[in-house]
């Protein structure tokens, strides 16, 4: 019967258990682990100098070289032990191959922690027999086990994202679950073994058996740090907003200034437009528009020293915006369907005759509005998310697919971020041309404690990650 994988990987962390996991998997008469055969610092293990030929320096010119390797002069299945620092171009190559079988094997990460600070201070990262254990007490360190948990934690999140993007699955063992046989004869049949293990091998042991209280001095304090931290995540804030993409087309440049625009709709966009003329010396006409990645890069390479820039506006100011221009009045960037949806749907007051749309029904309507938009962004409604209140932060994720800007300047104080930027090309800086008001209302005329609650409840995240305040 065929084999399903060409080849194996063990993701893994150090001190998780994954010598002892190879040291029985190798036991198997068709599975050959290679050991660390990507870490950084040496292959396969400190004292080897190559593998099938393959030196360091050969490897690390051609990293998936060494797996065809492996495959060619191994009578049985390869496999190997990847970490989170070890070689990314390995991690990419292999992620998305479905010949690859992927094991992830994962260890309480307390527990892991003071067995790498263990290991460390007595320098013993293997044991053979317990005559020869060394032990120690270390000092928990709350600074250090949380970039620990931070790294950990991202590294378990791309593999399982990627795996869930290619449609595969892995084989999850845990710490504990690799001192069970049958467990590692499971896994073994997994990658299409045969054979049975009757005992395990001797050729690691568990080097710090004792309980965690008799292994670290200030136990106490490492307690109070763990409560401390977040482990569900209580905090976070849920988003179901669609990713959006880097809208290079909507790109704005100079020909004479080495200047790009990387407008967030919903901003002052026309103003910027304007402003970016005179710094070019030209009418509108004479900016460079209708980008591809291709052309964005032509222009790049052309233009040397550019400069890159996006703006953020208050979400306040940014929603308002967006509402008085497409859903009041039918002038041409109006979205009549939508406004029809948002009308008998979700019962907002846009009957737009004249006398009866005054300042109060302005304020419910624009309420209303908010509350439309909080739904619409968590996924809760039929109607697409509009670039115009998209979230500010998912726009500029989406501008990091392609290109992030060199700089993000605040519309409140544009005129000022605008000056530094031209300065960095010794480039004049024209004025900005005024702010055309919103109508038929302003923001100034309608907003107040129960605004402010409604756009915040609507870009929670937006407030939390750009710093914004109030918008008064």
């Amino acid at each position: 019967m065929p084999r399903k994988f060409d080849y194996f990987i063990i993701f893994a962390e150090m001190r998780t258990g994954s010598n002892f996991l190879e040291s029985n998997l190798s036991r198997f008469p068709s599975l050959f682990c290679y050991g660390e055969a990507f870490n950084p610092s040496f292959l396969v293990e400190p004292t080897r100098k190559d593998l099938f030929g393959v030196t360091r320096a050969i490897r690390d010119h051609d990293p998936v070289g060494l797996i065809d390797k492996m495959k060619e002069n191994t009578d049985g299945l390869p496999g190997f032990r990847f970490f989170h620092d070890h070689d990314d171009r390995v991690f990419e190559a292999v992620i998305n191959d479905p010949r690859c079988a992927k094991i992830v094997l994962t260890r309480n990460l307390v527990e892991s922690y003071v067995s790498h600070r263990i290991a460390q201070e007595t320098n013993q990262w293997r044991l053979g027999d317990m005559k020869n254990a060394k032990t120690a007490k270390i000092t928990f360190d709350p600074v250090g086990f949380e970039k620990l948990l931070v790294e950990r934690k991202a590294f378990q999140v791309k593999i399982m994202q990627a795996l869930q993007i290619s449609g595969q699955c892995a084989f999850y063992i845990d710490y504990e679950d690799i001192q069970d046989l049958n467990v590692i004869n499971g896994l073994a049949r997994y990658l299409g073994e045969e054979t049975q293990l009757e005992e395990f091998s001797g050729a690691t042991k568990k080097q710090n058996p004792a309980a965690l209280a008799d292994k670290v001095t200030n136990f106490g304090e490492m307690e109070a740090a763990l409560n401390r931290i977040d482990h569900y995540d209580l905090g976070r804030l849920p988003n179901f907003e669609p990713r959006r993409g880097p809208m290079v087309p909507r790109f704005v440049a100079t020909e004479n200034t080495p200047l790009l625009f990387m407008p967030v709709q919903g901003g002052p966009s026309e103003r910027i437009s304007k402003w970016l003329a005179a710094v070019n010396g030209t009418d509108e006409k004479g900016l460079l528009e209708g980008f591809t990645q291709k052309t964005l890069r032509q222009w790049k390479r052309k233009h040397a020293g550019h400069r890159s820039f996006t703006v953020l506006s208050h979400p306040a100011q940014r929603l308002h915006n967006a509402f008085c221009r497409h859903f009041l009045g039918n002038g041409p960037g109006t979205y009549p369907e939508i406004r029809r949806v948002l009308q008998d749907r979700y019962e907002l007051p846009l009957t737009l005759d004249g006398a009866q749309y005054d300042r109060d029904a302005h304020y419910a309507a624009f309420l209303k509005f908010a509350v439309f938009v909080k739904g619409n962004l968590a996924g809760q409604t039929s109607v697409r998310v509009d670039a115009s209140w998209a979230s500010q932060s998912r726009i500029i994720q989406g501008f990091g697919q392609f290109i992030l800007p060199d700089h993000i300047l605040r519309e409140d104080n544009l005129a000022q971020g605008l000056s530094a930027l031209t300065a960095e090309l010794d480039a004049p800086c024209p004025n900005l041309p005024e702010n055309q008001p919103d109508e038929p209302f302003t923001l100034e005329d309608i907003y107040d404690e129960q605004v402010e609650k409604a756009v915040r409840a609507a870009y929670q995240r937006d407030y939390l990650l750009f710093g914004f305040g109030s918008w008064r």
